[in-house]
């Protein structure tokens, strides 16, 4: 079963119920996937989610990815994902880290107003990516592109929530 485990720092405050938004984004990710019966496993899979500063999230982009600048989520994978439909059989103590995510809190409010949408409904969109990536999905080419979008469309629906493509194009 998917599980996330939160950390909460400043400039993120308890205005919503965060754990409960990731939790949901990430199990809504999950099953429009092949690797749904991740939801379902006896296994404890996990999602460590940090929303942080955009500094932080700034200093993990320059150290990780050669980028100087913030962007609003990273993902870190910590499972190939040709090795993804394993894990569960393979895990010695039943527990699985599937991966990272973190969200710059500046980054996530300012593009949450320039879409006009709640910061908790982009929040939602970016932990749908954040998990896609972790679970091996990726957007380098325009097949890649469209077809993680047209996830993401899907999962974002099963959680209520406008496709946020077509609120860019608009």
């Amino acid at each position: 079963m998917i599980h996330v485990e939160l950390t909460c720092e400043e400039p993120w405050d308890d205005s919503a119920d965060w754990e409960k938004l990731t939790l949901a984004a990430a199990r809504a990710a999950v099953s429009r996937t092949p690797h749904g019966e991740l939801l379902t496993t006896p296994a404890h899979v996990e999602v460590s989610v940090r929303l942080t500063s955009d500094d932080e999230v700034h200093a993990l982009n320059l150290k990780y990815r050669g980028k100087d600048k913030s962007t609003n989520v990273l993902s870190f994978p910590m499972v190939q994902p040709d090795l993804i439909d394993t894990v569960t059989q393979n895990s010695d103590d039943g527990e699985v880290l599937l991966g990272d995510i973190v969200l710059a809190h500046g980054v996530c409010v300012a593009e949450a107003a320039e879409r006009g949408i709640t910061v908790e409904q982009h929040l939602s969109h970016l932990m749908v990516h954040g998990t896609l990536h972790l679970l091996g999905y990726n957007h380098g080419t325009d097949e890649e592109g469209d077809a993680m979008e047209e996830i993401e469309r899907a999962a974002l629906s099963d959680l209520g929530i406008a496709d946020p493509y077509l609120i860019r194009e608009e």
